[in-house]
C-alpha cells in the first residue's frame, strides 16, 4: 500500500475513485492510519492492523471531528494495544462498560442518598395510617378504634356538646420526624401526658411501641428507626404503672343499682346495661350483638370474642325478657338511630346519672363487667365456667386442652347467676311463652 504524509490539503481533496464503494489513503507517520472515501462522498479515519493472523480495521472518526494530529495519535495508542496482544474493539467494549457501570453507581447512589433523605422526612403522622391499614385484617374494632382515636389532632365539635374535641395522646408527636423520635423524645412526651391522663398515655406508649417495632421490620423505614424509641424505661417510670381497678357492685347494692338502671327513660341503654351486668361481658361485645345473632329459640346468642373470632353465651330468661322487648329499627339490638354507627355508643352518661342518683359510688362499664366476675363466688359458680361466660381465655393446661363445656352447662349455671342477681334486686319475675313477664318488682 502506498503511503502519503497526511496533509489537511490530501485529506480535504481525497475522493474515492470512480466505479468503486470505497478507496482508502494510509498516512506515513502513524502505522495503520487511513483515510476512507465511500462513493457517497463519507470519509472517516480508521486504523488497520493484524492481531493473531487476523486484519482488524477500527473506525476513528471523521476528518470533521477529528484533526491529522489526533488521529495520529489515536492510531499510535491503538498500535499499542495490538502490540500487546489485545483487541481494540474489545478493549473500547471494556471501556464502554466500565463507564456505564461507573455511571449506573453513580445513579444508584444518588437514588439511594435521595429515597435515604426522603425516608428521613417520614413523620410518625405519615406511617401510622399506613401501620393501621396492614394490621387491621387482625385487630378489631375496639383496636382499631384506640389507634385512630390516640393520634387524631382535635379540633373537632362533639355531637352532644358544643366543645371540641381534644387531641390525642400521640398527636403532639405526629409530625416529629421517625428520624427524630428518640428515647428522650419519647421521655420528655411522657412527662407531660403523664400530668393529665396517665391510663391513656401507657396504651398509647404500648402502641406507639408496637408501631416502631412495625417500622424496624418494613424495609422502607427499617433504617430510620434502629432503635425503638417506646422501650425507654424513663417513660415507663413517668407514665406510672396501673392501678389495680376495684369499683364493683357488691351484693348488698344490686337492688339500688338496678332500680336507678331501671328508671334510665331509654330502654335500649336500660337494657343494654343489665346485659351487661348478668352476662359480664366486654361493653364493645354487648354493643355490638346483632339480631341475626340473637337464638330465641335456642336461647342463646353468638358474642363477638377478643381471644376467638366469637363465643356462643347462653341466653338467660331474664336477658331474653329485656331482648324481646326491645324495638328492631335495624340489624343492631342495642340501636340507636343518633348514632352514624346505628348501634349505641355512649351509656357511660346515663349509666353514671343512675348510679349517682342511686347513692352508689362511682361505677365504669368495665366495672360491671368485674361485678360478674366477683358476685358468681357468691352463687359458688366453678371460675372456669364463670370465665368462659365473659369469654376469659382458658387457665391451665386442664381448661385449655380438656374441657369442653356444651352450652347447656353453662346455661344451668347462668340461670343460677341471675336468678340470685335478681333475687338481690328484690326482682321476681315467671317467664311465660312466647315470652317474659315482669311479675313484682321491689
Amino acid at each position: 500500500m502506498a503511503k502519503v504524509k497526511f496533509t489537511a490539503g490530501r485529506v480535504d481533496g481525497f475522493q474515492c475513485e470512480g466505479g468503486k464503494s470505497q478507496s482508502f489513503l494510509w498516512d506515513a507517520a502513524a502505522p495503520g492510519l487511513g483515510l476512507r472515501a465511500t462513493a457517497n462522498g463519507a470519509k472517516s479515519y480508521m486504523f488497520q492492523a493484524k492481531l493473531n493472523g487476523n486484519a482488524i480495521r477500527v473506525t476513528i472518526g471523521a476528518p470533521g471531528t477529528w484533526t491529522i494530529q489526533e488521529a495520529q495519535a489515536e492510531a499510535r495508542r491503538l498500535k499499542v494495544i495490538i502490540d500487546n496482544g489485545q483487541d481494540p474493539r474489545q478493549v473500547r467494549a471494556d471501556g464502554l462498560a466500565e463507564e456505564q457501570a461507573a455511571r449506573d453507581a453513580g445513579q444508584a447512589e444518588a437514588a439511594a442518598t435521595q429515597a435515604q433523605q426522603v425516608r428521613e422526612l417520614v413523620t410518625l403522622g405519615d406511617v401510622w395510617p399506613e401501620y393501621m391499614a396492614e394490621r387491621a385484617p387482625q385487630w378489631g374494632e375496639r383496636t382499631m378504634f384506640d389507634h385512630v382515636w390516640m393520634i387524631h389532632a382535635g379540633g373537632e365539635k362533639r355531637t352532644r356538646s358544643k366543645k371540641e374535641t381534644i387531641p390525642g395522646p400521640l398527636a403532639s408527636l405526629a409530625l416529629v420526624r421517625l428520624v427524630d423520635l428518640t428515647p428522650e423524645r419519647v421521655e420528655v412526651w411522657a412527662k407531660v401526658e403523664a400530668k393529665t391522663r396517665a391510663t391513656r398515655a401507657r396504651l398509647a406508649l404500648r402502641l406507639l411501641k408496637a408501631c416502631l417495632n412495625w417500622c424496624a421490620a418494613h424495609a422502607a423505614y427499617a433504617d430510620v428507626t434502629k432503635s425503638n424509641a417506646a422501650k425507654s424505661a424513663k417513660a415507663r417510670e413517668s407514665l406510672g404503672k396501673a392501678k389495680v381497678k376495684s369499683d364493683v357492685l357488691q351484693r348488698e347494692q344490686l337492688a339500688a343499682w338496678f332500680a336507678g338502671v331501671r328508671k334510665i327513660k331509654n330502654p335500649i341503654i336500660s337494657a343494654y346495661l343489665q346485659t351487661l351486668l348478668i352476662t359480664g361481658a366486654r361493653r364493645e361485645e354487648v354493643a355490638g350483638l346483632r339480631w341475626a345473632d340473637v337464638d330465641f329459640q335456642w336461647n342463646s346468642f353468638k358474642m363477638g370474642d377478643k381471644v376467638e373470632d366469637f363465643r356462643m353465651v347462653p341466653m338467660t330468661p331474664y336477658i331474653a325478657h329485656l331482648l324481646a322487648a326491645l324495638p328492631r329499627r335495624n340489624d343492631f339490638v342495642f340501636s340507636s338511630p343518633a348514632a352514624a354507627s346505628g348501634r349505641l355508643a355512649e351509656p357511660r352518661i346515663a349509666h353514671n346519672e343512675a348510679v349517682a342518683a342511686a347513692g352508689l359510688p362511682h361505677m365504669t362499664l368495665h366495672g360491671l363487667r368485674r361485678s360478674f366476675a366477683t358476685l358468681c363466688e357468691w352463687t359458688e359458680t366453678p371460675a372456669g365456667i364463670a370465665a368462659q361466660i365473659q369469654g376469659h381465655a382458658p387457665q391451665g393446661v386442664r381448661e385449655q386442652n380438656y374441657i369442653r363445656r356444651p352450652l347447656d352447662l353453662l346455661r344451668m349455671w347462668h340461670v343460677k347467676i341471675e336468678s340470685w342477681m335478681l333475687e338481690q334486686a328484690g326482682i321476681s319475675f315467671v317467664p311465660v311463652a312466647p315470652g317474659l313477664r315482669v311479675v313484682t318488682a321491689a
